[in-house]
């Protein structure tokens, strides 16, 4: 009966993956079967710690975030949660070698989300980023060679600067919400709240060399099983990127930037074409 439970489990972190972010879910179904539900479980597990830190304002954030560390370290000891989130990500753990300090690294910034409200420095700036987004690359990437460490060390730093794409591309997007919601300013030397062109113009370049880097010397040689949803997810991102350019600064804080579901539905087909004719 193990196996049913872990069966449903599974299915939870599906159903988190599907309901939070359409896009990710999509670029998720472009896997691999053999791969396709470790990915759900990891984000289930970073979603689950986003979410506390995030949205869960009238309750004990900190209470909540210690909570949801100890029962991950319980569960991987023990292993199995009655947290279905947990005990499929567990599983994930285990079976990939996903190491600790990609989890405390990750743990460690949804902490600091918790009270920290600028980032002043790039070194802290890059700290952050390494471990809300860079490491959810290396575990990502940990599923998708299966096991083969000289792949995974030749993949490593594309596999973390797309992570760092897709975040900044994420802060860029979410300026608005970031700064009046949660008072919090990521990018470190700017006025997000007076964005100016030079300012939003060194944003992007940067976020641009990190998706260029990424395709050229991670996406293209990934393992089949992994390549076309990954893609996926970098089309529908440089996409969401390429919004963000044609936006005048003035209007990025008061602009919610999104791709429509027949734009995802033209970049999917459009992809798939270059992923049949080995384009990619």
């Amino acid at each position: 009966m193990k196996n049913l439970f872990d069966d449903v489990s599974y299915k939870c972190s599906k159903i988190v993956t599907n309901s939070y972010s359409t896009s990710f879910s999509l670029a998720t179904k472009m896997l691999s079967k053999s791969i396709r539900s470790h990915i759900y479980n990891i984000y289930g597990f970073v979603r689950f710690a986003d979410e506390i830190v995030d949205t869960f304002h009238d309750y004990d954030k900190e209470g909540l975030l210690n909570r949801f560390e100890k029962d991950y370290y319980l569960s991987k000891h023990s292993g199995i949660s009655l947290n279905p989130i947990l005990n499929s990500f567990v599983h994930t753990v285990n079976e990939f070698g996903i190491t600790d300090d990609m989890v405390q690294a990750f743990l460690k910034s949804m902490r600091a989300d918790l009270h920290k409200t600028e980032y002043k420095t790039q070194e802290e700036y890059n700290e952050y980023i390494y471990g809300s987004a860079d490491v959810v690359g290396l575990m990502c990437l940990k599923v998708f060679v299966k096991g083969d460490n000289s792949k995974y060390e030749a993949l490593k730093d594309p596999a973390m600067r797309l992570g760092s794409a897709f975040q900044k591309v994420n802060f860029l997007r979410d300026l608005k919400d970031d700064v009046e919601l949660l008072n919090r300013s990521y990018f470190p030397n700017v006025n997000l709240k007076e964005l100016d062109n030079k300012s939003k113009e060194e944003i992007i370049a940067e976020i641009e060399a990190d998706f260029d880097y990424a395709f050229s010397n991670g996406i293209l040689q990934l393992p089949v099983d992994a390549k076309f949803g990954v893609y996926m997810a970098y089309r529908y991102y440089r996409k969401l990127l390429n919004k963000l350019k044609a936006t005048p600064s003035a209007q990025i804080m008061d602009t919610r930037i999104r791709i429509s579901n027949p734009m995802k539905i033209n970049l999917l087909a459009r992809s798939y074409v270059k992923y049949k004719l080995n384009l990619i």
